[in-house]
Formats: C-alpha cells, structure tokens, sequence
C-alpha cells in the first residue's frame, strides 16, 4: 500500500473527491430543478413561518457540505461490504434529495414530494445509525441535515395540506 501510496501520491483522495463532484452534481441538478419565480409556485398557498426564499440556498449548500464530508469519512474509515452499504445508501439519499426537487417543482405534485421527502428522512437515520460505529464524526454531521428536512418535511406537508 505504501508503495502506491508513494508511486500515485493523492491517489487516496480520489474517491473523497468523486464524492464531493457526486454531491456538487446533486446540489446543481436540483438547485436547476427549483423554480421558486413559476407562475405554479408562486400561486400555492404557503404557510406563513416558511423562510424566505433567500435562506434555503446558504443552508442547503452547508448541508450539501456536511454531507459530502460525512461521506467521505465513512467511505475512508470501512472496507468491504460495510463501505458498499453504507455508500449504497448516501447513494439512495442523494437520490431521494434530488427527485424532491423534480417532483415538487418540475411535477408540480406536493403529495408525491411529500412521499418522497419522508423516505428521505427516513434514510438521514438509517445512515447516521449504521454510520455511527465506524465514524461518529459523520453521524453528527448528518444532524443538521436531519434537522432540516425534518423541518422542510412539515413545510411540504403544510403546503399540501393548505392546497
């Protein structure tokens, strides 16, 4: 290992770096996908304690940080099957994240981005807890997270149910 360690230097630092362009590709699809300025958006009823639009792009690109970091440290701290499982499932939760923002601003469908945002949710858990043993530094950065979308969860529930 050393040796290719010192034939390939920073070679160890390829897979944190095709996490973090993973997860810049997901912050930029979905970010492309929210369209906050759409006749469909702006006529939907809205509970009146939603932030202003100004604040979700600062604390999503903090989240999307945290993430990408959470990652990395799991991704380097396991091997083997532990490591295609738990890269499995930031894998599923990235995915999750990124159709919220298709179904609910491209679909135009609040209860299906409901659907959605729960099983989101429910994966942030799923990962801190399996995450837990092998690096407790990447659980606690998935808490911000947790916190917002659990927020961001009633937000969307709020809208389906005043629509």
């Amino acid at each position: 290992m050393d040796t290719l360690r010192m034939t390939r230097p920073g070679i160890e630092w390829m897979p944190s770096i095709l996490i973090f362009l993973a997860v810049i590709a997901i912050a930029t699809l979905g970010g492309l996908a929210t369209d906050t300025a759409s006749t469909w958006y702006l006529h939907l009823s809205k509970p009146s304690w939603q932030p202003p639009a100004w604040l979700f792009g600062p604390v999503w690109s903090t989240i999307y940080l945290l993430l990408a970091i959470s990652a990395s440290l799991v991704r380097h701290a396991t091997g083997g099957g532990a490591r295609s499982t738990l890269m499995a499932l930031y894998g599923i939760n990235g995915a999750l994240n990124l159709a919220w923002s298709f179904i609910f601003f491209q679909g135009h469908a609040p209860l299906w981005a409901g659907i959605d945002i729960i099983l989101l949710w429910c994966s942030i858990p799923l990962i801190m807890i399996r995450a837990w043993p092998v690096s407790r530094a990447s659980s606690l950065l998935l808490l911000p997270y947790l916190l917002w979308v659990s927020f961001a969860s009633v937000l969307n529930w709020s809208i389906v149910g005043l629509n």
